[in-house]
């Protein structure tokens, strides 16, 4: 468990490789025992509030791609544990190049046995957020292999304006996909080992293959972002929806930091 509060130094040269990929892979953040202790629980607690019943046949791309839970860390204690785990701030304060990071939220992504890709699209689209210093932890609670889906990234793709304005959607894979060869950015698509951590950019462009083990792909997610940033004036219905779950009482222009937004 202490794993969970220990810093992890960093070779001097992963935030400049940050800061030209957008995203940064390491291998060996958490030891097989520690994910070993979240993952039942963390799963359990998917399980129990998932709301999402029909057959993936009859669902639309977005909800075949994955069972979305957000903010697991407000309705299971083992869950808090692990999003208010001091490693991961740290290394996403380093990456970032901040003295401190908030949380955003945490989302558990679980992509079915047999459930579809995750199109192309940036994280950012949906944050109302004046600032890009942002940041999203991808955390496998299993070993994850090509087969499985693991999340593949545009390298340098972050400085891609193109797109930004599309969620995730056929069009949006169709779309990027074209903008993201035509910008000849390269596709990194690797296997996770168990206790690999991805972190990448609000706007790197990112997807993930379909599942196709017998065997849930679970993951957990938190998202930080730089210790003042402030709330940008929603232009989106996206934008709403994460004001209102996400920052409740912050108004435009105010730095975020709601009770659901401490500092890690």
């Amino acid at each position: 468990m202490n794993e969970l509060d220990e810093p992890l130094s960093l070779d001097p040269e992963c935030r400049a490789r940050y800061e030209r990929d957008g995203f940064m892979k390491l291998k060996l953040v958490f030891s097989a025992e520690t994910i070993a202790q979240f993952r039942d629980p963390i799963s359990s607690e998917v399980v129990r509030r998932n709301s999402v019943t029909a057959p993936l046949e009859e669902r639309d791309t977005y909800h075949k791609a994955f069972l979305q839970i957000t903010n697991l860390w407000r309705t299971h204690d083992t869950a808090r544990r692990f999003v208010f785990g001091k490693r991961l701030a740290m290394i996403a304060a380093q990456l970032l190049g901040v003295p401190r990071v908030r949380l955003y939220h945490d989302q558990a992504l679980y992509k079915e046995p047999g459930g579809g890709i995750t199109p192309w699209h940036a994280d950012q689209f949906y944050w109302p957020l004046d600032s890009d210093k942002t940041i999203t932890a991808w955390v496998p609670l299993q070993p994850t292999p090509l087969e499985m889906g693991p999340l593949a990234f545009a390298a340098g793709s972050h400085r891609m304006t193109i797109g930004r304005d599309l969620e995730i959607s056929d069009e949006s894979e169709r779309s990027l996909k074209e903008a993201l060869a035509a910008g000849r950015f390269s596709e990194v698509n690797e296997a996770f080992e168990l206790g690999a951590v991805s972190f990448h950019s609000g706007w790197t462009f990112h997807h993930a293959g379909a599942n196709c083990s017998d065997r849930p792909r679970a993951v957990m997610t938190i998202i930080y972002m730089a210790d003042g940033v402030r709330l940008a004036e929603p232009s989106r219905k996206q934008h709403f929806a994460d004001w209102e779950a996400f920052m409740p009482g912050v108004q435009p222009g105010d730095v975020v930091d709601s009770p659901l937004n401490p500092v890690l």
